[in-house]
């Protein structure tokens, strides 16, 4: 195997204990060290074993971001590691502070709730143009039947279009509404008024750019300070940032800004089950202060408050999506790469490609959720 190889060092040990017991748990995922799958490891650099085990993703991501592995497909390499479930064998004691300050602490304030704007979401609107389709939609797409990106993201507008019942003159509120995707459409297709509520300057000012000529109103604020009765409220890929502590008080204010008779839609990455925090890497380099929510604390948080009217999964698009992004950013890098530089390029590719794994392996899901306040009259109709 080439890391043996004699005209460059060993990266790994045949002696070491603990490369063993990596190589032994690795090989549980149909993984191996060196090997010519797509999705086995190869090092090349010294440590990798060691960061992993101590810290967790936030060693893995970090070494690959300092090019010391490599997996010719990073998507799958994920994909075996969740699906043979080996994060949930190592536990690397120097993480557990990050899961302990998630438990105790809230890291959603408001004051903190503009981090993950200015870091993230203002990293570049000609980057995110690059990435994502015509409208920047930065949120999981429909594939149902579609076969294009572009296709996929509005099928998913006119999805949630269908769920909410909207009607020309309608009042809606979208809450982290982006670069105003979903309200643009809404007001062309379908005749409604829109007001969107975001922490993200860049994002604000290119909708307010892009859209003069819409009935759509773009606010830079946290979704705490939103006031007004709509009509309709939505919430696409944004309950992500709210944090535990504070899912009871997004729900309240969706409730006090709802009218009576009105639709919620919320559309959100979640998990399976119940845990403080999220992971120490993505919350260090891509979305500061998140936390994907389970469906028992999203059942806690609307308890007196909405009636769920229906759910509705389809995280395996994600993976889809994710792909998708991906192909674009690599196609579109040479025009980024002199400014972000290749650290960058590595941190992009983890993110985007070790989401999709963990998608495909269903590790996390994708959920659309339609509530009211009091119950639609007679049965509400499921919308595919």
């Amino acid at each position: 195997m080439n890391e043996f190889n004699t005209t460059k060092p060993a990266f790994f040990s045949e002696d070491s204990n603990l490369h063993q017991f990596v190589r032994d748990t690795l090989a549980e995922a149909n993984i191996t060290i060196g090997g010519n799958q797509p999705w086995d490891i190869a090092f090349q650099g010294f440590g990798v074993p060691e960061s992993a085990m101590s810290r967790g993703n936030l060693g893995l991501g970090e070494s690959y971001m300092d090019g010391l592995w490599t997996a010719k497909h990073l998507d799958e390499f994920f994909y075996h590691i969740l699906k043979a479930r080996l994060h949930e064998k190592i536990k690397p004691s120097r993480v557990l502070l990050h899961f302990l300050k998630a438990r105790l602490l809230n890291r959603q304030t408001s004051k903190r709730a503009w981090e993950v704007g200015e870091q993230h979401y203002d990293l570049g609107n000609e980057f995110y143009a690059a990435m994502l389709d015509s409208r920047m939609t930065y949120t999981c797409g429909y594939w149902k039947e579609a076969t294009t990106l572009e296709q996929a993201q509005e099928a998913k507008l006119d999805l949630i279009c269908r769920k909410l019942q909207l009607k020309s003159g309608m009042k809606v509120l979208d809450i982290g509404c982006g670069w105003g995707s979903f309200m643009s459409y809404a007001a062309e297709h379908y005749g409604v008024e829109a007001t969107g509520v975001t922490i993200s300057k860049e994002q604000a000012d290119w909708a307010k750019e892009r859209y003069p000529h819409l009935p759509l109103n773009f606010l830079l604020q946290d979704y705490r300070d939103v006031q007004g009765s709509y009509d309709r409220i939505v919430s696409v890929g944004m309950f992500e940032h709210v944090g535990h502590k504070n899912y009871r008080t997004f729900m309240e204010v969706a409730h006090r800004c709802l009218a009576d008779g009105g639709l919620f839609l919320l559309h959100t990455i979640g998990k399976n089950e119940k845990s403080p925090g999220t992971d120490p890497w993505i919350d260090k380099y891509i979305f500061p202060n998140g936390e994907l929510p389970s469906v028992g604390q999203l059942g806690d948080a609307t308890e007196d408050l909405f009636i769920v009217e229906d759910l509705h999964n389809f995280g395996a698009d994600y993976d889809k999506t994710l792909m998708a992004w991906y192909a674009n950013f690599k196609a579109a890098w040479p025009q980024f790469e002199n400014e972000l530089g290749d650290r960058f390029y590595r941190m992009w590719e983890y993110y985007l490609l070790s989401c999709a794994g963990a998608f495909r392996a269903r590790d996390i899901q994708l959920w659309q959720w339609v509530m009211s306040k009091n119950g639609v009259e007679g049965v509400y109709p499921r919308v595919t």
